[in-house]
């Protein structure tokens, strides 16, 4: 716990540190029989030119007076170990839970600084297929743990709207489709027909001289073209808007690579001024051979931009509107080499923000074999995956809770979360299998168990009805099984600015399950209900406080939780 740390680190005494230099030394040892926190003092013995040991027993003997709440000090193989008094510790934490509430582990260091995120960005006029699952939860995930922080959060949809697909698009809708159908079936038709186009430009390679041309008139402003162009975005972003629900996903700007068409060339003006764009076979690239990089290539022979053309107008359109501390990408691995290229080129044109640019990459989450195309039509859609776990949860809701009530709005809570979770427990980097089984299983490291534990403290809350926290005996949560719950509770904030600054919601994830597996520990071990009043008062508001942090662990998370299951 924060305040903990700081008692520590004034009551630390080394030559020629501070105790803010102390302070994010300290860490929870991995056994708890060695301590509650400790001090490794290995990086230490360079600059003071003593053993890791002989630091630890020389700052041990130097404490001589013990704070309230520290009941012992002592020295092990280079690590100087602090014990809490279990009682004064549980007492502060589960007060400090159950008065802050929902922002519990919540700071200010953000305060004054915006975090602009780059997530989700889907394709218009393209299905939302599950390859879109982890850009979409993680940013989310990202903001709510900035905001959590103190930061002003810009989450950013950069929508795919531009390009020669949309030209394609109109000529596969003038021959085979109609507006009729379109409205009845959305993106679905969309997706149809543009697979069609292809099959067919394989066999008659003038469709595409007609798509080039169609956008051309997009570009040119021809009313008929901007209508069709509209309407095709206008539905995708109404039928992507009820998974975003649905996910609790939400976003503070829509401005896609269409946005910055107008916005291109004062960045390539700046570009060509500092001498940096050069042609090459009658393109125009930046030249990033000095990096080991293939050359950014900004402007096509036929004049075309490209991604990394609008991507750079982008990046100063931010920078000048948000005037960001940092601007994060949440885009797959893929992409390294894109976001490599356009941060250098950022450098070399002397800003110096381009540091605070991050690509917050990650992994490829797969049903089944194969890579996913809308080309070919090989897409498994983000909407059915979510409907076949809501379904799943469904049946074993019946089997497990056959008297519960509202079992379908529990079932969608239970399925979606699942999904949800399951795309932030791993290191965002590795690539995933999603197998409903294990997403939905009730005893693993799932939404599904963190979710149930939330309802079980619920229940046992509802069980005890109203207690008097003052009347509290705090003995009753000073044994081992309770001691690690508190010490769990204790680590919420740092958890979440671990979260931060690694960009990595796992950590959140991972913490919930711990802290659940502690706190089921604890409620194996520990009656509640019927204890004396002093006893059943300390251990409901520890139950209460375990609810309260699992609850907020999960809405950062975009996880609903059950009031029963």
């Amino acid at each position: 716990m924060e305040e903990i740390k700081k008692t520590l680190a004034g009551l630390i005494k080394v030559e020629g540190m501070s105790k803010e230099d102390i302070y994010p030394l300290l860490c929870v040892p991995p056994d708890p029989a060695l301590g509650d926190y400790s001090l490794p003092c290995f990086r230490l013995a360079k600059t003071l030119r003593k053993s890791p040991v002989a630091i630890a027993e020389e700052v041990a003997k130097s404490i001589t007076t013990l704070p309230d709440g520290i009941s012992g000090v002592s020295a092990l193989n280079g690590y100087l170990n602090f014990t809490l008094d279990k009682k004064s510790a549980a007492e502060k934490v589960v007060k400090k839970v159950l008065k802050e509430k929902n922002n519990y582990g919540a700071s200010a260091e953000g305060a004054g600084k915006t975090v602009c995120i780059d997530y989700s960005s889907v394709n218009i006029a393209k299905p939302f297929h599950i390859g879109h699952l982890c850009t979409t939860v993680l940013g989310q995930s990202l903001y709510r743990i900035y905001e959590k922080l103190g930061y002003k959060c810009v989450g950013i949809n950069h929508l795919g709207d531009w390009g020669t697909q949309f030209g394609k698009l109109i000529v596969a809708f003038k021959k085979w489709g109609d507006e009729k159908t379109l409205a009845e079936r959305g993106v679905k038709f969309l997706t149809e027909i543009y697979v069609k186009y292809h099959e067919e430009a394989e066999k008659e390679p003038s469709l595409d001289d007609e798509a080039r041309a169609w956008f051309k008139k997009i570009e040119d402003g021809d009313e008929e073209a901007l209508r069709l162009f509209g309407l095709f975005k206008e539905i995708t972003l109404a039928e992507v808007k009820k998974i975003y629900d649905r996910l609790h996903v939400s976003f503070d700007s829509y401005n896609g690579e269409a946005f910055y068409n107008d916005k291109m060339q004062p960045v390539l003006d700046e570009l060509a001024e500092k001498r940096l764009l050069v042609e090459s076979d009658g393109a125009k690239v930046v030249d990033l051979s000095a990096f080991n990089m293939p050359p950014c290539l900004l402007v096509k022979a036929d004049g075309a931009t490209l991604y990394a053309t609008r991507d750079l107008a982008a990046a100063f359109y931010r920078k000048n509107t948000y005037d960001f501390y940092k601007c994060l990408y949440v885009v797959a691995y893929q992409q390294n080499l894109h976001f490599a290229q356009l941060f250098k080129v950022l450098e070399l044109m002397g800003k110096d923000w381009a540091k605070d640019m991050v690509h917050v990459a990650f992994g490829m989450v797969s049903l089944e074999d194969g890579a996913m195309s809308t080309r070919h039509g090989k897409v498994v859609l983000l909407e059915d995956v979510l409907n076949k776990a809501v379904q799943k949860s469904l049946d074993i809701i019946k089997q497990k809770s056959p008297d519960l009530e509202d079992k379908e709005k529990v079932a969608e809570t239970v399925g979606v979360g699942a999904v949800v979770f399951f795309a932030q427990y791993n290191n965002r980097i590795k690539d995933m299998v999603f197998s409903y089984d294990k997403v939905l299983n009730f005893d693993g490291e799932t939404a599904p168990y963190v979710q149930y534990t939330a309802a079980r403290c619920k229940s046992v809350i509802r069980k005890v009805g109203s207690y008097d926290l003052l009347k509290a005996d705090f003995d009753g949560i000073s044994d081992a099984e309770s001691a690690a719950v508190v010490t769990d509770l204790g680590k919420f904030n740092e958890v979440i600015r671990s979260a931060a600054e690694k960009y990595e919601p796992c950590y959140v994830a991972r913490y919930l399950v711990e802290l659940c597996k502690d706190f089921n520990r604890f409620y194996l071990a520990n009656r509640i209900v019927n204890e004396p009043d002093g006893i059943k008062y300390a251990r409901a508001a520890l139950t209460e406080a375990v609810g309260t942090v699992i609850e907020e662990g999960l809405r950062i998370l975009g996880v609903e939780t059950p009031e029963k299951m």
